[in-house]
């Protein structure tokens, strides 16, 4: 399998040089050239380790199948407590696919357990001896998950950019205690995209890559830009299904579809590639919180950035340049040139429009809508009396939407975060009394509702805070390059 980028001005490359580039030297992002084939029948009774060393087998076809095999059972047996994948009933026609069972207790464990062990072995795939060093913009999730990954490893450095304010304070911690010598995190005076967009620049920036060379130095990414990062998303999808047909909840063959809460869009294209690839996907939902930009843009063909950011409830879906939206746009078109006109454009106006012919493609596998923080609020607390269901503010959302959207297919919400990484919310949701702290309002939520606490989460008030640095977005250069 060779991997392209999405605006064609380079030549193809190997698995493993996506993997270690994460970006293209064009701007763009590596796409596979060709949609594998699932073997459905072979793989409904595969455990989750099997299952996704098949599926990633398919795409990384420079790597030993043995090495996923082996990486894919050390990455989801213990680190995920036997829940990898997990789907449960909540309502008549309507589940739960709860990714959040991992060590930092959100969905971004599936990929980033696993992409440390993707990019070591890649460099050894190419012979490449130099350190590489990481850079991830992260709007809550992806930065603790990425230092957890990568904290410790020999030969890879890690910095992590998150908005100052951006996120909650149980997200916060989770970065700024994070122990390992290899690792650093700041604090960025602006929103997501702000962080986003510099650490971009950083990786098309010449200068930048020739000075870091001269030190024996390479950039690479944990963001979900990295196909590393994508592919093991994509696993979930096939696992989902074949739980809700032995359940009973689906016939085989039975199109299901699939609400999603996404911000970057990379987590529902990982369900565009399943489907793509013969699983029986029905709708792929997009699930917006109050910034709609990417509902919107399944609605009426027009991407438009210039518009007013909202603070949120779901601060992970607080992004109004979803970076994976790319790809898909590559996918459905096949087009380098046009992508990399809209993309031009998305830089030079802020907005940009496609045409009928792509939009009628893009709606015949995506619907969408949004939710705002009263409405989510109100659907913790519903689902939570009728269902007893407790779910975070970003799942939340998608129950509202995929409310809203659902037809007769059965539905699978992708829950993405533990509801005690937003404890203060999920409380106020629930009508609860809310504590200052963070921490007491964990010890409240279990109170009220009898679940408990992740310990990985009630440990943190007992870690030392290592990370205190705030930058503006013109700084992220310099830090970058320390």
């Amino acid at each position: 399998m060779q991997y392209q980028s999405t605006r064609g001005h380079n030549a193809a490359v190997s698995a493993s040089e996506a993997i270690v580039r994460g970006l293209a030297p064009d701007g763009g992002l590596y796409v596979p050239q060709e949609f594998p084939r699932a073997d459905l029948e072979a793989w409904r009774g595969l455990d989750y380790p099997q299952l996704a060393a098949e599926v990633l087998a398919l795409y990384l076809t420079d790597y030993d199948p043995a090495f996923l095999q082996d990486a894919a059972q050390s990455t989801y047996t213990a680190p995920f407590s036997g829940k990898a994948g997990r789907v449960v009933p909540v309502a008549p026609g309507l589940h739960a696919l709860e990714l959040w069972h991992g060590p930092t207790c959100a969905f971004k464990d599936y990929a980033l357990q696993l992409m440390p062990k993707l990019l070591v072995q890649a460099k050894r795939n190419l012979g490449r001896t130099e350190k590489t060093r990481i850079l991830v913009a992260t709007s809550g999730d992806t930065g603790k998950a990425a230092l957890a990954g990568y904290a410790g490893l020999d030969g890879i450095e890690i910095a992590v950019f998150y908005p100052n304010d951006g996120t909650s304070e149980i997200q916060r911690l989770q970065m700024v205690t994070q122990a390992g010598d290899n690792v650093a995190v700041y604090a960025v005076n602006g929103n997501f995209d702000d962080a986003q967009s510099g650490v971009k620049r950083v990786f098309g920036d010449a200068e930048a890559a020739a000075e870091l060379a001269g030190r024996g130095i390479c950039l690479s990414s944990a963001n979900s830009i990295n196909w590393g990062r994508l592919a093991p998303q994509i696993v979930y999808y096939f696992y989902a299904y074949f739980r809700l047909v032995e359940s009973g909840a689906a016939a085989w063959g039975q199109p299901v579809d699939f609400c999603v809460p996404t911000g970057n869009f990379g987590d529902i294209l990982a369900g565009y590639y399943a489907k793509r690839m013969g699983l029986p996907v029905g709708k792929l939902i997009c699930a917006s919180n109050k910034n709609n930009v990417l509902a919107d843009f399944i609605r009426t063909g027009t991407y438009d950035k210039r518009r007013e950011f909202y603070k949120t409830a779901s601060p992970s879906m607080d992004i109004l340049i979803s970076s994976n939206l790319e790809r898909l746009l590559y996918h459905l078109t096949g087009d380098a040139a046009r992508v990399a006109g809209w993309m031009a454009e998305l830089a030079e106006k802020g907005c940009y429009t496609v045409d009928a012919e792509t939009l009628a493609r893009l709606q015949e596998s995506f619907g969408c809508g949004w939710a705002d923080d009263a409405q989510a609020a109100a659907m913790i607390r519903r689902r939570w009396e009728e269902d007893r269901y407790l779910c975070d503010p970003h799942t939340a959302v998608a129950f509202c939407v995929a409310e809203e959207q659902r037809g007769t297919a059965p539905v699978a919400v992708l829950s993405t975060a533990s509801p005690f990484k937003f404890p203060r919310d999920v409380l106020a949701a629930l009508g609860a009394g809310v504590p200052d702290s963070d921490f007491a309002a964990m010890e409240a939520l279990t109170a009220a509702t009898g679940s408990p606490a992740p310990e990985s989460l009630r440990c943190l008030q007992q870690l030392p805070v290592r990370f205190r640095e705030s930058l503006d977005p013109a700084a992220i250069r310099a830090a970058a390059l320390r």
